[in-house]
């Protein structure tokens, strides 16, 4: 399958890649800036905040072949000093990473996604949404505005099968992570192999019918 990964070069979106490549997949990896990632790689430079900009990336990526799937990976934190302190900046620029880049990708992708055997799209959420706190409060609403998004998303896809996934997670570690800090208890947060393992159980996988919907 070709899969379009956004966030890229992201911890997350560099162990997917890695995972996608190694599992004989095509990967074509979209970052904000140009930088160096794994060999085998499509590799975009894009400013998925703009949608003329992702609108031509679409076009530019679809010109060379088909798209069955877009992994979203681009995320972003600000938070805490309770609700006084969730300031209008910082839920900008959470609205503008989480929800956004999601908007325009998804949208701009749609097409192309459309004509696959079996469309997937996919992104990382949090589970705090299952506990909603006062100091994640901008955090946690655009969150959630991603996951109904998407799950609008799976509604435009149910003629083709298509899943929409969300992969909750409460944080994500890597083993640079562990190395840099070995104290520190990591027990609850995911690691990014493993969250990429499951992504790519996505392109083998049978949907249910909620995830069509």
């Amino acid at each position: 399958m070709r899969v379009v990964v956004t966030g890229a070069a992201g911890p997350l979106g560099r162990a997917t890649c890695a995972a996608l490549i190694h599992a004989g997949h095509d990967v074509v990896a979209v970052h904000h800036s140009a930088v160096e990632l794994e060999q085998g790689l499509q590799t975009h430079a894009c400013d998925l905040t703009d949608p003329n900009a992702t609108h031509k990336l679409a076009e530019s990526v679809t010109a060379d072949g088909p798209v069955d799937a877009l992994f979203h990976l681009i995320g972003g934190w600000r938070g805490g000093k309770g609700l006084a302190g969730q300031t209008d900046e910082d839920y900008r620029f959470l609205e503008s990473r989480i929800v956004t880049t999601l908007r325009n990708s998804t949208r701009a992708f749609l097409p192309a996604l459309l004509n696959a055997a079996a469309p997937r799209v996919a992104i990382v959420s949090t589970t705090g949404l299952e506990r909603c706190t006062a100091g994640n409060a901008n955090y946690l609403a655009t969150k959630a505005a991603a996951e109904t998004w998407l799950a609008c998303v799976g509604h435009a896809l149910r003629e083709k099968q298509g899943v929409a996934h969300v992969e909750r997670v409460m944080a994500l570690v890597t083993e640079a992570d562990r190395a840099a800090n070995p104290d520190k208890d990591y027990s609850r947060y995911s690691d990014v192999t493993d969250v990429a393992q499951r992504l790519l159980t996505l392109l083998s996988h049978t949907p249910t019918t909620h995830e069509e919907q």
